[in-house]
């Protein structure tokens, strides 16, 4: 009998068959991502032949997260966040609230509790941190004040989801789900006179500014001094070793001991490292790993993909494709524009977030574990997220082609008139 090795079995297939797929996919002209989808439904387990391990798949899909976060905190310093918070915070809450309710609808007409409805809802209005960078990283947006605003975006959604996440199992039978026990930190809190709910709130709002303080006040000074330390022994593969470590280290702390994501974690630590010389370096030596774990990452959400949900509700597809790339798009697009910006900042915007991800999929899934809602939102959720990913390249392709006809239809500016004899 063979010796049994789900994991290289599982990196074999995934890349093996993303490679092959996208190459099909640039010889079609179509983008890359839709070739490594295929593959992930090719190798998931509701198409026929080989099933991939899913929860390996998952978790080497979430090294590509933690990559990709660490690589655009490597070019974020604090002052970047704070310069964007006038958008980002009160964008990103707005934006969130108009995709909830739209989802809560929805599942209103599906005849689902509010509860359900709730948490649908939550799981549409969260964009994908591989997707939106991806898009940004290939257009060099990063480092510009519309990929700013974008990334700024994206950290206060990924914090609304990690107190959701914290407050949906406390919260599960109010929900209509199982009721789970409350937290002992919320215990205790109730015994001084706050409510099990407010507590659980408290304690993750304390859990997450402790991280964040000391990452600002301990790590921006130990984290460099650490990077130039191993820079001085002259050793590319220590150096590189170190900056895996770091940065693969805060993450899994971040959510270990303070609650916080991965992928918060990841954008602390190299933005806490961008402060060193030798960021640059660290952002080269990560770069190929980013790059293929971040292709498992679409390999994953392909294996989650049932094509049954096609044929068995198509109108309901159809309307959560429209409430994650028409409802988010519109609504970020016109509070961009509320609040005072340009409309290329809002269209920019509006395509980097009608899509959905990785948090999506963990919210789903919770609901569904607690019984909150139906096997048949988390279905939506998945197609719904693998119809917006493909569709987001297209959107824009759209926007780079606007921008082609608005620099072709601007004048020159006039020669300058001779000088006078």
């Amino acid at each position: 009998m063979p010796h049994e090795t789900p994991l290289i079995t599982t990196l074999v297939a995934g890349f093996g068959l993303a490679f092959l797929f996208g190459l099909l996919a640039q010889r079609l002209k179509l983008p890359l991502i839709a070739g490594y989808l295929l593959a992930g439904v090719v190798i998931g387990p509701f198409t026929p032949g080989y099933v991939a391990d899913m929860g390996l798949a998952t978790e080497l899909a979430e090294l590509g997260v933690i990559l990709l976060m660490f690589g655009v905190g490597l070019h974020f310093a604090p002052r970047d966040l704070m310069a964007v918070k006038g958008l980002a915070v009160p964008g990103a809450l707005g934006q969130i609230t108009l995709a909830t309710l739209a989802g809560l609808a929805l599942s209103w007409t599906l005849g689902w509790g509010i509860g359900a409805g709730l948490i649908f809802g939550l799981a549409l209005s969260v964009a994908s941190t591989v997707v939106l960078l991806r898009a940004l990283q290939d257009r060099d947006l990063v480092q510009t004040e519309k990929g700013k605003v974008a990334v700024g975006w994206l950290i206060v959604e990924d914090l609304v989801m990690v107190l959701a996440l914290v407050l949906i199992p406390p919260l599960a039978g109010l929900l209509g789900g199982i009721a789970q026990p409350v937290e002992e930190g919320a215990e205790i809190a109730a015994q001084v006179g706050i409510g099990p709910i407010a507590g659980t709130v408290l304690i993750t709002l304390l859990k997450a500014a402790t991280f964040v303080a000391l990452m600002l006040v301990i790590g921006r000074r130990v984290i460099p001094w650490v990077l130039h330390y191993v820079a001085l022994t002259h050793s590319r593969e220590l150096f590189r070793l170190s900056v895996l470590a770091i940065a693969l280290g805060v993450a899994y702390g971040a959510t270990h001991f303070f609650g916080v994501s991965f992928a918060l974690g990841a954008f602390f630590a190299g933005m806490v490292m961008s402060s060193s010389t030798l960021s640059s370096q660290a952002m080269r030596e990560t770069l190929p790993l980013r790059d293929a774990f971040a292709v498992l990452f679409f390999v994953s959400v392909g294996m989650l993909f049932n094509p049954k949900i096609i044929l068995t509700d198509p109108l309901a597809l159809l309307a959560t494709v429209a409430i994650i790339v028409g409802v988010k798009a519109v609504s970020a697009f016109y509070i961009v524009r509320g609040l005072g910006h340009s409309r290329d900042m809002g269209l920019t915007i509006a395509a980097s977030l009608a899509q959905i991800g990785e948090f999506s999929f963990i919210l789903i899934s919770m609901g569904v574990t607690l019984a909150i809602v139906p096997e048949a939102a988390r279905d939506l959720v998945v197609a719904g997220a693998m119809i917006s990913i493909l569709a987001n390249p297209l959107l824009f392709h759209l926007l780079d082609k606007r921008a082609l006809r608005k620099a072709v239809a601007t004048p020159a500016p006039d020669k300058a008139p001779p000088p006078p004899e």
